[in-house]
């Protein structure tokens, strides 16, 4: 109950800069405005559809940089798949997403892919998330090297600065 009491003091506090133009509250990190992500139900011989699953309906969401949030629903509520949709991993059917400023449902191939260096999924099943072949030190180290940053020494270095933030050495 804190926990929420503490939230909603949080969000009233924001509102009320919003309404009086404080400087305060800056653009946020990623903003979603009115997400849809409809998918056809196929039927009869021609396969055409004849009904749509409301994944995601209409979702607004504004993300503060440094701020965490957590997508919390039922089982097939469509947290996934907006979370897929925010990432470019399933085309939305309307709607508009702003990752620091920039549009990137309608955006280019490479200014979308350009966002793979920047937004990462997280999956929940660890199993199915980790290569069971790597350590910890190479799973953390893999997308960088994929990614082109830094040499193999600095992306050691990295990793190990990482780790240690955790307390695992």
């Amino acid at each position: 109950a804190a926990a929420f009491a503490a939230q909603r003091h949080r969000l009233r506090r924001l509102l009320a800069q919003r309404q009086s133009g404080s400087d305060a509250v800056s653009e946020p990190l990623l903003s979603v405005r009115d997400l849809k992500v409809h998918f056809p139900i196929r039927g009869g011989l021609l396969g055409r559809p004849v009904g749509w699953v409301k994944a995601v309906d209409g979702v607004d969401i504004d993300i503060a940089r440094g701020e965490s949030v957590a997508l919390v629903g039922e089982s097939g509520c469509g947290k996934s798949t907006l979370g897929a949709a925010i990432l470019g991993m399933q085309k939305p059917t309307s709607g508009a997403i702003r990752f620091e400023g920039r549009e990137i449902v309608h955006g280019d191939a490479a200014a979308r892919h350009a966002l793979s260096r920047e937004l990462q999924i997280v999956f929940q099943d660890p199993v199915s998330a980790l290569n069971p072949k790597l350590t910890v030190g190479e799973s953390i180290a893999e997308p960088l090297a994929i990614h082109g940053v830094g040499t193999a020494a600095e992306r050691r270095e990295r990793v190990a600065e990482l780790l240690g933030l955790v307390g695992l050495h």
